[in-house]
């Protein structure tokens, strides 16, 4: 099973006919993904990848029953597509673009939470269930089908984790790159509760890093309401105070949001933090036998 995306997902991208949008469209439609259409305003009725292209998200999801989107807009723009999306009442919308105004999050996040709409990212690599569905840019060579479901806020270090996992003949259920950002679609207590749901799930992963407060809150949370085993690694132990480290919510205020704040926070809820992304993946063996 899976979590958000498997095979029956019928997806759009927003931004097609960009660079990166046409990119990675065709890289999602060659690892098996039901990707329907896509938009790009004033370029409907063209066709790429051997798909439709619509002028707005509307038109995609009459034509096509689209449910799902991604969006490879630029910054300025991704906000709106993000609005577009909720208001044309896609179930699920993926937002890889980087750089998107905190203000302009606040509200396309605060819409999509009035809606029932779950919002992925932005600023992030986006989710791929193993074998069924990729949404985003993760590189889909390095996954295996399996039971082990990721979350992370790091996108390249999902893929490091994912190929230690692999490596060991560990599979994933679904991989999901949260995002970097101030604010996100949808923290680790938004996507907990699903895996903890998932039948074929056994364990999950998180990886989270310096900022904010998500991972003692997620700790918390853990501690009341997830049976199954969950597994941490912390990134940004060596980064000194008061710099953003990659990601604009990678910052430490005070003694707040600190790595060593996070990996004492999960080890009072029971949850072992790895010192090292092998280590991590070992953890997860030696559990699941």
């Amino acid at each position: 099973m899976s979590i958000l995306v498997d095979e029956k997902t019928r997806l759009i991208v927003q931004g097609i006919t960009g660079r990166d949008g046409s990119f990675h469209a065709q890289q999602m439609i060659e690892y098996g993904t039901n990707l329907v259409g896509g938009v790009t305003p004033g370029k409907g009725g063209q066709e790429i990848h051997g798909v439709p292209v619509f002028n707005s998200v509307v038109e995609a999801k009459e034509a096509v029953q689209a449910n799902a989107t991604v969006i490879y807009v630029p910054a300025k723009f991704a906000a709106g597509a993000i609005h577009e999306a909720a208001d044309a009442g896609l179930e699920l919308i993926i937002c890889i673009t980087e750089g998107i105004p905190v203000l302009d999050m606040v509200e396309a996040y605060h819409k999509c939470k009035e809606k029932g709409i779950t919002l992925i990212g932005p600023n992030c690599p986006g989710l791929i269930s193993p074998g069924k569905c990729k949404v985003g840019i993760m590189p889909a060579q390095i996954h295996k089908p399996g039971r082990v479901g990721v979350i992370s806020r790091s996108g390249t270090l999902t893929y490091e984790i994912v190929y230690a996992l692999t490596n060991l003949g560990i599979g994933q259920s679904t991989c999901i790159g949260i995002g970097g950002d101030p604010i996100v679609g949808s923290n680790f207590r938004d996507l907990l509760p699903k895996f903890e749901a998932d039948s074929e799930t056994d364990a999950i992963i998180l990886v989270g890093e310096i900022g904010g407060d998500e991972e003692e809150k997620t700790a918390e949370y853990i501690a009341e309401n997830i049976k199954k085993p969950v597994f941490a690694f912390i990134v940004g132990h060596a980064a000194p105070p008061g710099k953003t480290m990659g990601h604009a919510g990678a910052i430490i205020s005070g003694s707040a949001g600190t790595a060593s704040s996070k990996t004492e926070a999960f080890n009072a809820a029971g949850v072992p933090v790895a010192k090292t992304l092998d280590e991590l993946a070992q953890m997860v063996k030696d559990k699941l036998g």
